[in-house]
């Protein structure tokens, strides 16, 4: 065991002195040592519970004749940081996370890992670092929330920001507003739609690195901890047997991956964290892959924020395994889980208990799945958009362009009814190392779809999108305005077209005007350049 590095023979004394501060007894240093990497913190909604979580996870592991040691990392609200500067901050909190579990690990000698996570960037955080560090590595996500009820309708929080919209169009009142505030969020989990946090969720289980049904189990519930008992008496197990990452964590569990997320319609994050996380594995997973496989996967779950469907709907019709027995044909079975058991074992007597929520091959929501990616002189390296949230009407939209530098003033002039039918709106200058950080777009595209402009207004931006978008909203545009990417050059008025079913995103100029214009173009200088976001390097001759 690797913990014998610090407990085992005459010249580790002076470790298990240290370890005996700690309560330790001789007989506890012949038992693996487990890591606990717990994300709990009382700001975050989807962590506000872990602790309970944490203690059940460390009974399974005594329990399994294991010697638990609990820690912390950090956890960003993505909801909480939305629409300030604070959401600059929350991507980049994802190599935080997958730091600070290595360092932890590497610096402890830790035979094996449970990680308990549950929101946006903590879960591929976690993931990333038991990739990283290659020793045996469980998760068992917190869970989301139960949906709100608001006048006997089901509420989630996209419902809030999309009602700023409604607000500004006049539609609703700021009294209506405060009830809907008051009722959306009703508890602890992650917010109750496929969005970030519980795509990540469902990604994990089916990537085999959390036990069946761990990704859509409410948190509120008594599953959920028995859940986290037995995840803790497995890792004690996967120590023994040596069970790493990298033997479960293979480019065709990537595959697999990518196949349930096109079938759920989860977040476009996804196209950032998967790959990250595989990087980590050693495995190169390219952007082409999600537009590959979305053409044979078809979309088989309406689900918030584009749906009706909140998560407890998806559980309670048969959770993630139902799903991919759906998919089984679609699906490598004989795929390694942490369960102990092949992917195919693990889903071989899940049934879809609800055909409306969990739609039949035969008879989909979209023939193809939840992403896409585009390609064309406004994109050359590509740009993402989540299908699966996009009506019928703006599968094709051709518009003017009404160009905007920043988040902020795009937010100012949507609320002073600047945008009208037709428009698409360009947001740049908030990629990765332009924003810096790469920001999440909800407040705008939220905006627009209160207002009842989401059938008719597309938004384009070198940025991101929350999990709660839905829309023609089409964001990580390559390369960034802040590079020279052509959406740096685009100007008012300049007429934009977007074709989804053939993958283009182009504007009307000919590549003469194109060229001239990006000739022309001059750097900006960097909007931060000290602190955790001048690591994103925002030098544009680098």
């Amino acid at each position: 065991m690797r913990s014998d590095e610090i407990k085992k023979g005459n010249q580790k004394a002076p470790h298990r002195a240290l370890l005996k501060s700690l309560g330790l007894i001789d007989e506890d240093m012949a038992k693996p040592f487990i890591g606990v990497a717990n994300s709990y913190t009382n700001i975050v909604p989807g962590h506000i519970h872990l602790r309970s979580l944490a203690e059940a996870v460390k009974e399974g592991i005594l329990s399994a004749g294991g010697q638990p040691f609990e820690f912390n990392t950090i956890a960003v609200c993505d909801g909480i940081a939305m629409g300030h500067e604070g959401m600059r901050y929350s991507l980049p909190s994802r190599e935080i996370i997958a730091d600070s579990l290595e360092i932890m690990l590497q610096a402890h000698r830790l035979d094996g890992l449970v990680m308990v996570s549950n929101c946006d960037k903590v879960t591929p955080g976690m993931l990333m670092a038991a990739a990283r560090v290659d020793i045996p590595a469980i998760m068992v996500t917190g869970g989301p929330m139960a949906a709100g009820r608001l006048n006997g309708r089901k509420v989630s929080y996209s419902s809030v920001p999309e009602a700023l919209g409604q607000v500004a169009a006049g539609k609703m009142t700021e009294q209506e507003l405060t009830q809907l505030e008051n009722s959306a969020c009703p508890g602890c989990g992650s917010c109750s739609g496929m969005f970030t946090a519980n795509t990540m969720a469902c990604m994990t289980e089916v990537l085999g690195m959390s036990l069946p049904y761990c990704g859509t189990s409410l948190a509120t519930s008594a599953f959920k901890l028995r859940l986290a008992k037995q995840t803790g008496h497995q890792i004690v197990q996967l120590a023994k047997d040596n069970i790493k990452p990298s033997m479960i964590l293979t480019k065709a569990a990537f595959e697999n991956a990518i196949s349930v997320d096109m079938a759920l319609g989860g977040s476009t994050n996804t196209t950032l964290h998967l790959p990250a996380i595989a990087k980590e594995a050693g495995l190169t997973l390219p952007l082409s892959a999600f537009d590959e496989i979305g053409r044979k996967v078809p979309h088989l779950c309406s689900m918030i924020p584009s749906g009706i469907y909140a998560l407890e709907d998806l559980d309670v019709a048969g959770g993630v395994p139902a799903v991919m027995n759906e998919l089984q044909g679609l699906l490598n079975l004989e795929l390694p889980t942490v369960s102990g058991k092949t992917v195919g074992e693990n889903i071989k007597d899940a049934k879809v208990l609800n055909p409306t929520v969990i739609r039949p091959l035969s008879d989909p929501v979209h023939k193809e799945g939840g992403i896409a990616i585009l390609t064309g002189n406004l994109a050359p390296k590509g740009a993402v958009i989540k299908t699966a949230g996009v009506s019928a009407q703006m599968q094709k939209h051709t518009g003017p362009a009404k160009v905007y530098e920043s988040e902020k003033e795009a937010i100012t002039a949507i609320r002073a009814n600047q945008v009208v039918p037709g428009d698409v709106v360009i947001i740049r200058y908030e990629g990765p190392r332009g924003g810096p950080g790469m920001p999440e777009m909800l407040i705008p595209t939220a905006t627009i779809a209160g207002m009842g402009l989401s059938e008719s207004v597309a938004l384009i931006t070198d940025g991101r999108f929350s999990g709660a978008t839905r829309g023609g909203s089409i964001g990580h545009v390559t390369p960034e305005a802040f590079e020279g990417g052509p959406i740096a050059v685009i100007q008012n008025g300049d007429t934009i077209t977007i074709d989804i079913p053939n993958r283009t995103l182009k504007v009307e100029l000919s590549d003469q005007e194109l060229q001239t214009r990006l000739a022309a173009w001059k750097p900006r200088p960097p909007k931060i350049t000290k602190g955790i976001l001048s690591r994103y390097k925002p030098t544009p001759t680098e």
